[in-house]
């Protein structure tokens, strides 16, 4: 078919695409790979719009063998589990602070692991029950099997049996997101787990070691070393990359003070089997000649960054250009696609498996719906990755919306900068008389205009917080205009409405009230 010789004319129904006189029939209008958030929520909402649709899904089991439903990373492995198994330690936290309040309750308290992870997978798989219902419901087709892309119309689709067919689209979109990173390092697979194994684990993780410092590498060890097991974490160079680093800093500690102990500056060298089922690693200096050091652990999990699954559906034989480093789908900006189109014309990608964009679960449904309306609804509207809020539920939860104060001092230069801050202690936490100026804020504001490139918010209920205050953000939101907003009181969130002292002044910032 070519292409160029216009006119040509879609009939969505029978997927025929006409073209001076010559017609190619598609089994799907759009086909998209993956079944994480992003894909679903493109499949639906380009069903609605009169496309025929059909989801491909298929989980590759970790080397421990752990394996999930339609869903995707967040629903599975990632944000649900994770922010449930933070809940269990904040409960018992709370169960704690109750005393204080008059409740009586046992001097002392036990958490059963299994017990937690079983509810938590029970409720995931109501998740899954539900997707697949609803990818139903909407007329979007499921197919349980792996794609790997044959030409840039054509996939070839491997079930669990082993049977192979193939599938043709006239439009494509790559969902497939990424999955956890390895070390490299002889018996790693063997003897480590990931983020992708940890949820499901059905024996208590004990003596844990956990290697990166990433925001999945502090949450894990957060909730685990509050749920009572022995947790240490291994950085070879600063936490929480991308993230504002005084704020990163700030959690870190917190997570010291709470039992969580930190080994910084070193890498691991050797990961092998040590007495009685213990788990040996023997870690080195990140720069420099050093002594080895060596512990043994229950469990280790590796939590050093994730790898997107492009070469695992063959996106080079559709034609599709990859960064050479992340293995990311590069977006061009030109198209119907915009930032999501990839090089080849009919094919798009969305969530983390694009290049230079946040990997965030919203980010990936909000960049789908918007494709789908763009190339069967003849809208317009692009997504806007600018000033997209986030949180990392730490034990000191973050939630943060806008530049890193390092990166609006690379944008405007620092001496053009004029940062707000205080410490806080939330009203709830002073009758059990903790988290003295555990909290802290901070609005990064530019001198000459007054808006407000950043806001960083730690503490309890973070991710509530940053939200209400994204949308200003959105809107150019400035100093003065934060300044003349109401707070709610007794709140955390007000803070940020009263925030006079600067970080220039070297006044003090800590709280001394409610």
């Amino acid at each position: 078919v070519n292409l160029t010789s216009a006119p040509f004319f879609v009939v969505a129904p029978r997927c025929v695409l006409r073209t001076g006189g010559a017609m190619a029939e598609f089994d799907y209008d759009l086909l998209i790979i993956g079944g994480g958030s992003g894909g679903l929520a493109a499949s639906k909402e380009a069903a609605k719009l009169g496309a025929k649709v059909a989801v491909c899904d298929f989980v590759t089991p970790t080397p421990k063998g752990a394996t999930w439903g339609l869903g995707g990373t967040c629903v599975n492995v990632g944000c649900i589990p994770k922010k449930l198994m933070h809940q269990a330690t904040l409960l018992g936290e709370a169960v704690e602070d109750a005393k204080e309040f008059g409740w009586s309750l046992p001097e002392t308290k036990s958490h059963n692991w299994e017990t937690m992870v079983n509810n938590i997978q029970d409720h995931i798989g109501s998740l899954n029950f539900a997707y697949r219902t609803d990818l139903r419901t909407n007329k979007v087709e499921y197919l349980n099997m792996r794609a790997v892309f044959v030409d840039k119309n054509t996939v070839e689709l491997t079930n669990k049996k082993g049977e192979v067919s193939r599938k043709t689209a006239k439009f494509f979109m790559i969902a497939t997101g990424g999955r956890p990173k390895y070390l490299g390092l002889e018996n790693e697979k063997e003897l480590c787990v990931t983020s992708d194994d940890l949820f499901s684990m059905q024996t208590p993780p004990g003596r844990t070691l956990v290697v990166g410092a990433s925001y999945v590498a502090l949450e894990c060890a957060g909730f685990l070393a509050g749920l009572g097991y022995d947790t240490t974490v291994m950085m070879r160079s600063i936490p929480l990359r991308g993230f504002d680093q005084q704020c990163a800093e700030h959690i870190c500690g917190y997570m010291q003070e709470h039992g969580c102990k930190f080994e910084r500056g070193v890498i691991p060298a050797k990961i092998e089997k040590g007495e009685g089922g213990k788990i040996k690693v023997s870690w080195k200096p990140t720069q420099g000649e050093g002594e080895m050091q060596s512990d043994e652990y229950d469990t280790v999990l590796v939590a050093v960054g994730r790898t997107a699954l492009t070469a695992e559906c063959n996106v080079a034989a559709a034609g599709i250009e990859c960064h050479p480093s992340s293995k990311k789908v590069i977006g061009t900006g030109n198209g119907v696609g915009g930032t999501e189109q990839t090089s080849v014309d009919n094919i798009f990608a969305i969530g983390d498996v694009l290049e230079g964009y946040p990997e965030l679960t919203p980010v990936a449904i909000q960049a789908g719906i918007l494709l789908s309306r763009r190339i069967f609804g003849g809208k317009t509207t692009a997504m806007d990755y600018v000033n997209i809020p986030t949180a990392v539920f730490t034990p000191l939860e973050y939630g943060s919306v806008g530049l890193a104060e390092e990166d609006a001092e690379k944008l405007v230069g620092a001496e053009n900068l004029e940062v707000y801050h205080s410490a806080f202690k939330p009203l709830e936490l002073t009758v059990p008389h903790r988290g003295d100026n555990a909290g802290y804020v901070k609005v990064i504001v530019e001198k000459a205009s007054g808006k407000i490139l950043g806001m960083h918010y730690l503490g309890w209920h973070a991710g509530e917080v940053i939200q209400g205050y994204a949308i200003g953000m959105k809107f150019g939101m400035t100093k003065d205009d934060l300044d003349n907003l109401v707070g709610i009181h007794p709140t955390s969130a007000e803070v940020f409405t009263t925030l006079k002292i600067t970080k220039s002044s070297g006044a003090d910032y800590k709280s001394a009230g409610c």
